[in-house]
């Protein structure tokens, strides 16, 4: 975990957009160590360098998009959630469109690329945000919080009125192995009256059965159904490990959320960071040794297990 990596190789992807439908082309780089996730526009003829971080969220309607100096590239989530998966916090993205290609809609088809181009241990240790007070954000009846602990947990509800999905709670304590094989192949979903919406308005024409799971009022009209039964949570848990890697180094607390998404995801990172009282920031493993008695007393002290199932 306290180690920096990056790509060992080259490697380049091609796919569609979601929004667009264009064909996309998008390369990914090996770099330097602390420089982070940066992002490059090469169809643009002063296309900006993007830094992935959380202040440079200039947009949270229907995916995460980053932004800077007129520049943005959107649908970032699902490739972040990726690198992050496999610690991966260094790499340069070329792109020649606005989005991020979509993929199948999930993280697995990025891990795969990035597994064959291969991970590079590098020469530093990375930084990690240790929870030591907790902090929430809500809005309406959303909420997300990050609570004091001795590693890197997430608990997620959703709550839909639709009769496939309902409410679905997950809890997992992060690791690479049960990412891949639990989260990383969760699809993103949406409802077939809000794409035939979306698409008069010129939005999701990249939208398609090989890239979401669609439901019209009574059930998922995809041929081949749902890869598991809690694939719904378990997608929202996969796009807020993406927004959360905005932060620039992994979190050791608990990430509970409940009807979260991505605006309330970058505010709370964006709280997070305007109050110090509330993290301490460590980058070695004997500094965390030494936390983890006062983490699991913090923990205790919460009692999130009352809060996460409150709702």
């Amino acid at each position: 975990m306290f180690i920096q990596k990056t790509l060992k190789n080259e490697i380049i992807c091609h796919g569609t957009g979601l929004h667009s439908g264009r064909k996309i082309c998008m390369t990914m780089r090996p770099a330097e160590t602390s420089s982070g996730i940066t992002f490059r526009r090469v169809d643009l003829p002063n296309g900006s360098e993007i830094k992935a971080t959380s202040l440079n969220v200039s947009d949270t309607t229907l995916a995460t998009t980053l932004g800077t100096n007129g520049t943005r590239v959107a649908t970032v989530e699902h490739l972040l959630s990726a690198f992050f998966g496999l610690g991966i916090c260094n790499a340069h993205i070329e792109i020649d469109s606005f989005e991020i290609p979509i993929m199948d809609g999930s993280a697995l088809p990025f891990m795969e690329l990035i597994e064959c181009a291969g991970i590079e241990a590098q020469d530093r240790p990375k930084n990690c945000l240790v929870i030591t007070r907790p902090i929430s954000v809500s809005d309406g009846d959303g909420e997300a919080m990050l609570l004091p602990s001795s590693r890197f947990e997430i608990t997620y509800t959703i709550d839909f009125p639709h009769p496939v999905i309902g409410r679905q709670s997950y809890h997992m304590v992060f690791g690479r192995e049960r990412y891949a094989a639990e989260i990383s192949q969760a699809r993103t979903f949406g409802f077939l009256k809000e794409v035939e919406v979306l698409q008069a308005k010129g939005l999701a024409l990249g939208g398609s059965l090989k890239n979401a799971i669609v439901l019209d009022d009574e059930k998922v009209i995809n041929k081949e159904g749902l890869r598991c039964s809690d694939e719904f949570v378990k997608h929202k848990i996969l796009d807020a490990v993406g927004d959360l890697s905005l932060l620039g180094m992994p979190i050791i607390g608990h990430f509970v959320a409940y009807k979260s998404g991505h605006r309330l995801n970058n505010l709370l990172l964006r709280s997070l960071l305007m109050d110090e009282s509330r993290y301490q920031v460590i980058d070695h493993i004997d500094e965390l040794e030494g936390l983890r008695g006062e983490m699991d007393r913090l923990s205790k002290a919460v009692r999130y297990e009352e809060r996460v199932f409150q709702y």
